[in-house]
């Protein structure tokens, strides 16, 4: 018998018994809202419909490649992934009903890219934009993040392995708590840089670090960043273990707040226009910040630390 042949019968006593193989994982696969199909392979000429569909199709460390404008559905990560629209227009996540838009729950060595989406809450009780529960590193670029009736981003790494958090060029605004919020409860590392970021008009804070484990280990650095029109304080730095905020060339306007809590330090920013200005305690300046329109005063207190 011929191999073509012999390969036809294989082929037909496979789906007589019904044990046809499952469809193999991609190192990169597609969405699209266009033409996707959940049923489909994920590739670029069969693309999926959602995140979730394609994520489960993808290799550990392969990536999401986002075809065309349209939503993509909620979806959870446990795995190393890239989620990438590079300029096709809105590739969105909308959220109700008090769920999570995007959660994160891969293992401790997991490195997640999101970059180019939009997670938009609803109403029917919005929920959370973004749920980061387990990882090694977390990097969001080009996002938006809004309308949440709870946190935009919630960030609660536990264990005792490191945890990192990037965020550029993003805006994370209009949420029914806080805008992004980091509250680990370990003794790993937590290290989070944000550059470029926009936080606005949320409940409470628009960015807090809130330390729970005593032994833990929470440091935060903020460039060229905005925190305005927030509820609460535009920077807040509390908790039970070490926890430090960097907040440099940056502006806390027409909050409660401008900074509150202990552990920030705060150089080349600007801080105007807060109900409560800036709290004192636990505050170190480098001397070289405007502070104006406060209404408790515009002395940007704390302890001078000379610039070296």
């Amino acid at each position: 018998m011929s191999k073509t042949a012999t390969s036809f019968v294989t082929l037909a006593a496979a789906i007589g018994f019904g044990v046809l193989p499952a469809q193999a994982e991609l190192a990169r696969t597609f969405v699209s809202s266009v033409n996707g199909n959940d049923g489909n392979d994920c590739n670029r000429l069969t693309p999926c419909r959602t995140f979730q569909a394609a994520h489960d199709k993808t290799f550990d460390q392969g990536e999401i490649t986002v075809l065309d404008p349209g939503g993509y559905g909620a979806v959870t990560i446990g795995k190393s992934i890239s989620i990438v629209n590079d300029g096709v227009g809105e590739a969105g996540v909308l959220v109700s009903g008090g769920a999570n838009g995007i959660t994160i729950a891969a293992s401790t060595d997991a490195y997640v890219s999101l970059r180019g989406l939009t997670i938009q809450g609803i109403g029917f009780g919005g929920g959370t934009g973004l749920r980061y529960e387990r990882g090694f590193a977390l990097t969001l670029t080009n996002c938006v993040i809004r309308n949440l009736t709870a946190n935009g981003i919630d960030y609660l790494p536990s264990g005792a392995n490191d945890n990192n958090l990037v965020i550029s060029n993003t805006l994370v605004a209009d949420n029914g708590i806080n805008g992004i919020f980091v509250r680990p409860n370990s003794i790993g590392r937590v290290r989070v840089l944000l550059n470029r970021v926009e936080m606005y008009n949320n409940t409470f804070a628009g960015f807090i670090i809130n330390e729970m484990h005593p032994n833990g280990d929470a440091r935060a650095t903020v460039v060229n960043s905005v925190a305005a029109h927030n509820g609460d304080a535009g920077f807040t730095s509390l908790g039970a273990g070490g926890h430090f905020i960097a907040l440099l060339r940056s502006v806390s306007s027409n909050n409660k707040w401008g900074t509150f809590g202990t552990g920030i330090l705060v150089g080349d920013t600007s801080v105007e226009r807060n109900t409560s200005g800036a709290a004192a305690n636990g505050v170190f300046t480098f001397g070289d910040n405007y502070s104006f329109g406060n209404v408790n005063g515009d002395t940007l207190a704390g302890t001078l630390v000379p610039k070296q």
